[in-house]
């Protein structure tokens, strides 16, 4: 066979295997709803009593490794030619950086992580309720969205963007081997590789559109009293798949570009304006006081198990379930920074990736979670924290009725939910295409509707046996064997930079580093979303 043949081949084994899995998946959730809960459960309940100790040590690891990497002489390394210069403005880099990662994870969970963890605190660390119980709220949901799954999702970017602008290899994850496996990543290890890796983002990216779904479903009926069940559920999932089967069609800066936009304008609307009519002082003091604690207890809580107590029962709805839906989105949220960061130095990606998308997320969960728990506080909204633990769908709705314009809030809370449902549902049919076909950039229409068709199938199996437990469940299965694989990529992709130090040991400071960027703003936007 001729070397294009067998890479056909070899693409074609890729998809076939990962698509025969992910329609299994779906039909036996379909079948046996019960039993497919059953076993999930099953598998769920031994990872988080037995593996709990590798996410926390894995997610240490990869926080660390790319903090070196930053901080090193590495750090000076271009992701691409030593002549390549920066594609895009720090603005628009940084924004289309942060979109990837959260899209609507954020909106749902950054007001009912706070009240959540306000009526549970975190291995009771203070009594519930009270103002203590509020600033370790804070303190975790700090936590939960900074550092630790921004340096997650860099592994995988800075992997992927250095292999493929800098040593020519496809954007594929088995690529980034070579330096270990040679070209045994050609091979049946290197396809089991991506097979893992488009699993991942299958489960990853469905996840994220259930609980989209739970949450528009749950704007719709408190905006406009329309029922919350879970028939109401499906048909909100399948709405929105035909709308992002709809962009799928278009060229993808015809579709996936025009939403991305039309996101980061409305987002910040609805910050701006719960800083101007909520609790102002409570919001930065929440931001001030979460940070220092937040910097203070890094250490304690990236190592804390509560090992001695039989119930890991927080653990795995919290820590363990974050950490492994960050691993398991990894590889989609990777290849999106890769393909926009060609030409900066690695210094300059993990500061974009990791460090400023922090901020960014924390002070949204200031604005938001310090209101939410002011209110709490207040008892001017009822109990909105039980509320909200009982429903954690419902907490942004119900906290936009305390405040004035609620039914546009409302109204503007839900579009923007639903492009980001959009928006990364089409671009998770991308990044699936590619993984899929050998690293295909622009994979074929064909491919990206079948891959849309299993993500609202998996979303809607796992909204039907489980709802929101089930998607978290589904999240720490998904992300178990990935973790695996995130850590042989630090090993393969740290071998590879040893060998350019030498190069780089008599080179000059970067020009990307000395001077203003001078983008050279092109239609590779839209290529990654």
């Amino acid at each position: 066979m001729t070397n294009s043949l067998k890479q056909r081949a070899t693409n074609h084994t890729v998809l076939t295997v990962s698509i025969a899995v992910s329609a299994l998946v779906v039909l036996w959730g379909a079948v046996s709803p019960n039993g497919f809960g059953a076993a999930t459960t099953w598998l769920f309940n031994h990872v988080v009593a037995d593996l709990s100790w590798f996410f926390l040590l894995t997610a240490n690891i990869f926080l660390v490794f790319v903090l070196y990497l930053g901080l090193s002489s590495h750090g000076r390394i271009k992701l691409g030619a030593d002549h390549d210069r920066p594609q895009f403005g720090r603005m628009s880099w940084f924004a289309m950086m942060f979109q990837a990662g959260m899209g609507p994870a954020i909106i749902f969970w950054g007001l009912a992580e706070p009240l959540s963890h306000y009526v549970e605190v975190p291995f009771e660390l203070a009594p519930p309720g009270t103002d203590e119980a509020a600033g370790v709220a804070i303190q975790y949901s700090f936590f939960h969205w900074a550092l630790h799954p921004w340096a997650i999702y860099a592994v995988a970017g800075l992997a992927v963007a250095y292999f493929t602008h800098r040593k020519g290899e496809r954007g594929l994850l088995s690529a980034i081997f070579r330096p270990l496996l040679g070209d045994r990543v050609d091979g049946p290890l290197g396809k089991v590789i991506d097979v893992l890796a488009v699993l991942a983002v299958v489960f990853g990216i469905a996840v994220a559109l259930g609980q989209a779904g739970l949450q528009m479903t749950a704007g719709l009926g408190k905006t406009f009293g329309l029922p919350t069940g879970i028939i109401v559920q499906l048909v909100v999932l399948a709405l929105t798949t035909a709308a992002f089967m709809g962009s799928a069609t278009t060229r993808i800066e015809h579709g996936i570009k025009w939403l991305s936009n039309i996101s980061m304008l409305i987002a910040p609307v609805l910050l701006i304006f719960y800083v101007v009519v909520g609790p102002s002082i409570t919001q930065i003091n929440a931001f001030t006081e979460g940070l220092g604690d937040y910097l203070s207890e890094i250490v304690p809580m990236s190592f804390r198990l509560d090992a001695f107590s039989p119930d890991n029962g927080w653990m795995g709805s919290w820590t363990v379930f974050y950490w492994s839906w960050w691993i398991a989105w990894a590889p989609y949220v990777g290849l999106f920074m890769a393909r926009i960061s060609r030409g900066r130095t690695i210094r300059e990606f993990v500061a974009a990736t990791v460090l400023v998308p922090s901020v960014v997320s924390m002070i949204w969960i200031a604005v938001f979670g310090g209101a939410a728990l002011h209110l709490a506080r207040s008892g001017l909204a009822g109990d909105i924290a039980q509320t909200v633990q009982e429903s954690p769908a419902a907490g942004m709705f119900v906290f936009i009725q305390q405040y004035p314009l609620a039914g546009v809030m409302s109204v503007i809370t839900l579009v923007v939910l639903w492009v980001f449902f959009v928006a990364g549902a089409d671009a998770g049919t991308v990044v699936l295409g590619e993984l899929s076909t050998g690293g295909e950039p622009n994979p074929k229409t064909w491919v990206r509707l079948l891959w849309g068709v299993l993500l609202a199938g998996v979303a809607a199996v796992l909204l039907v046996s489980g709802g929101l437990e089930g998607l978290q469940k589904a999240s720490v299965l998904t992300g178990t064997p990935f973790a695996i694989i995130l850590v042989g990529i630090c090993v393969a992709f740290h071998k590879a930079l040893r060998q350019d130090r030498d190069h780089l040991a008599q080179a000059p400071r970067s020009t990307a580093e000395e001077s203003e960027d001078r983008p050279r703003e092109t239609e590779v936007a839209s290529d990654v979303r």
